[in-house]
């Protein structure tokens, strides 16, 4: 079985599109896949709400920017021609009219065929993100555990 890596950065949408459709792709070919959330890229991971009261208190700064990131996939913005949100807008009427997954579809795919997703908890740390305002089922690790799983990795993307 061949092992696959990706380092999620971006929390832009059509960059969360790609690397779920990348992870999906490399899962449904038996490969072995793992998902690196770091960053902006731990937008992917949010819930719309908490699971409960955080586990720590934020600083003003992690506060802003809790506030700042997308609170689901489905409110991340493009990369290019975002235009205050209606270029999301309207990217996601042309992928409906083409039946392609949303970046939530996209996800809850990976999470059914047993794509292992990994939080970065430094990330996590200095952005105020709370393992409560994450989805479940989730795996929650530094840098030294991607590194492993990389090592063994014939593919690794940064994305």
């Amino acid at each position: 079985m061949a092992k696959k890596t990706i380092i999620v950065f971006s929390g832009e949408y059509d960059r969360l599109m790609a690397a779920f459709i990348i992870a999906n792709g490399a899962a449904a070919m038996d490969d072995d896949v793992t998902m690196f959330f770091t960053f902006w890229g731990l937008s992917a991971l949010r819930r719309t709400t908490p699971s409960g009261p955080p586990s720590k208190q934020k600083s003003g700064l992690q506060t802003a920017f809790s506030a700042m990131l997308p609170k689901s996939t489905e409110k991340a913005g493009l990369s290019k021609f975002n235009f205050g949100g209606a270029g999301r807008f309207m990217m996601k009427k042309v992928m409906k009219a083409e039946n392609v997954m949303t970046v939530a579809e996209l996800l809850a795919t990976a999470r059914e065929q047993g794509i292992k997703l990994i939080a970065c908890t430094m990330s996590m740390d200095v952005l105020g993100i709370s393992k409560e305002e994450l989805i479940d089922d989730i795996e929650y690790a530094g840098v030294a555990t991607y590194l492993g799983e990389a090592d063994e990795a014939n593919v690794n993307l940064f994305i």
